[in-house]
C-alpha cells in the first residue's frame, strides 16, 4: 500500500472548558486485514471487543483514576480476548510456544504513588510464558522498585517476582487458540490437522469486564472464529490521559507469528514500541510570554504505543522519535506521528501508531490496510474503526 494512503486521523479535544479532560485511545494491532475478505459478523466482533476495552478503561478515568490503571484495564480486556495477538490470543513462535511481551510507561509518576522517583517512568518484560495478563506484570514491577529496580526484565525471574506480588500465573496451555495454532502450522508448511496441542485451561478468577469479553469470544465461538489479520505481527495497546495531566502507555503482544525462539520485539524496548514523556517548553522570557498569550501550555507531553513489524520500530526508535520531533522541531502530534509512520513505510516497516498529548489531541496514523483502533472521551461514547480509510464511529 503506498504511503499516500496513510490514514491521517487526528482528533482535537475541542474548545477549552472547566470540565475534566481525560482521554483513552487503544489499538488491537495493525496489519493485513482486508475488508473484502471479512464478513460483517467478523467486523462487528472486533469492534464490540474494542468498545468493551474502551469502556473498561473509561470507568477508571471517569472516577478520577490514574492513567496507568485505565490503560492497564483496557489492555487486559484485550489480553483476555482471543481475537487479538496478546494474552489468550497470542501467536506461536517457530517452536510452537507462546513467548509474550509487555510494557508500561508514564509521563510522570502517578499521583497515587507520590514516593516514586521521578526518574522511574516505566517497566517492561519479555519472554513471558506463564503470566495470564502480561500488562498486570508490567504494572506490578513498575510499582515495586525495590524488587525490580531495572526498566526491563525477562523470563522466569520476572514472573517469579510478579507471582510474589500477586500477579496471576497460568499453565502455558491457557494461551493456546486453535486459529493461531493453525496459522503457526500453515506458516511452517506443516499439516494443520490433526490439532495436537492441548486445549487450554481457562482460569475461573475472571472479573466482570473480562467475563463480558469471554462471553463474546469464548465457548464454541472461541474455536471457530477466523481472525481478520493473517499471520499477525501486531500488538494491543492503550494510551490514557488522566485529569491530573499524566499520560500512560501500555502495550502487550505475542510477537510475530513463527518468530525465532527468544526473539525480542519492540514492545518491551523503551523508546521503540512505546513511550511516555513530558517536558517544559524551551525558550526565553519573550517566547514563554508569547506562548502564554497564545494559550500554549508551558508543559508538553506525549504517550505512544506502536503496532506492526517491531524490528523496524526498533531500528528507528519510532516511539521516542515522535517526542523528539514535537520537542525540538515544534511539530504537532499529527505531524510527528505521520512523519514517523512515513519513515517506517519507506524502509519497509508496516504498522500503525496511537498517540495522544497533554491537551487531549489524538493521532492514529497507519501505513497498512488496517488497524483495530478506538477512542473514548468524557462523554463515554466509544468510537472504533478497523480499515485504513474508515473514520472512527460508534458501533
Amino acid at each position: 500500500m503506498p504511503a499516500s494512503k496513510n490514514a491521517k486521523l487526528t482528533l482535537k479535544p475541542g474548545k477549552k472548558s472547566a470540565e475534566p479532560n481525560y482521554v483513552l485511545v487503544i489499538h488491537g494491532g495493525a496489519g493485513t486485514m482486508m475488508r473484502e475478505e471479512s464478513t460483517p459478523e467478523q467486523r462487528a466482533k472486533y469492534r464490540a471487543a474494542l468498545s468493551r476495552a474502551l469502556k473498561a478503561g473509561y470507568e477508571v478515568l471517569k472516577s478520577g483514576g490514574e492513567a496507568m490503571d485505565a490503560a492497564v484495564q483496557a489492555v487486559s480486556v484485550m489480553e483476555d480476548c482471543p481475537l487479538f495477538n496478546s494474552g489468550h490470543g497470542a501467536v506461536f513462535n517457530v517452536a510452537g510456544k507462546n513467548e509474550l511481551e509487555t510494557s508500561l510507561m508514564v509521563s510522570k509518576p502517578p499521583a497515587s504513588h507520590p514516593a516514586m522517583p521521578s526518574s522511574r517512568r516505566g517497566s517492561s518484560v519479555t519472554l513471558i510464558t506463564h503470566t495470564r495478563n502480561p500488562s498486570h506484570l508490567a504494572r506490578a514491577l513498575y510499582l515495586a522498585p525495590q524488587l525490580a529496580p531495572h526498566p526491563m526484565l525477562s523470563g522466569a525471574a520476572a514472573e517469579a517476582i510478579g507471582a510474589s506480588l500477586g500477579v496471576s500465573q497460568v499453565d502455558p496451555s491457557y494461551f493456546w487458540t486453535e486459529a493461531r495454532w493453525r496459522e503457526h502450522r500453515r506458516g511452517l508448511g506443516l499439516p494443520e490437522d490433526p490439532v495436537e496441542y492441548p486445549r487450554p485451561e481457562i482460569p475461573d478468577d475472571t472479573n466482570s469486564e473480562t467475563t463480558d469479553v469471554a462471553t463474546l469470544c469464548d465457548d464454541k465461538e472461541k474455536e471457530t472464529w477466523e481472525p481478520l489479520d493473517l499471520m499477525p505481527t501486531g500488538t494491543v495497546g492503550a494510551v490514557a490521559l488522566d485529569i491530573r495531566g499524566c499520560i500512560a502507555a501500555v502495550t502487550s503482544t505475542g510477537g510475530r507469528t513463527n518468530k525465532l525462539v527468544g526473539r525480542v520485539g519492540d514492545t518491551p524496548v523503551m523508546g521503540c514500541g512505546f513511550w511516555a514523556e513530558e517536558w517544559v517548553r524551551d525558550g526565553g522570557f519573550v517566547k514563554r510570554t508569547w506562548d502564554r498569550l497564545r494559550g500554549k501550555p508551558s508543559v508538553e507531553g506525549v504517550g505512544v504505543s506502536g503496532t506492526g513489524d517491531g524490528d523496524y520500530y526498533i531500528r528507528r526508535a519510532a516511539a521516542s522519535n515522535i517526542a523528539r520531533r514535537m520537542q525540538y522541531l515544534g511539530e504537532s502530534l499529527d505531524e510527528a506521528t505521520q512523519n514517523v509512520i512515513d519513515d517506517l513505510f519507506k524502509e519497509g516497516g508496516m504498522g500503525g501508531i496511537i498517540a495522544l498529548d497533554r491537551e487531549g489531541n489524538v493521532a492514529l496514523p497507519l501505513n497498512c490496510s488496517g488497524m483495530y483502533r478506538g477512542v473514548i472521551r468524557p462523554n463515554g461514547v466509544p468510537l472504533t474503526a478497523i480499515f485504513f480509510d474508515e473514520q472512527l464511529t460508534e458501533l
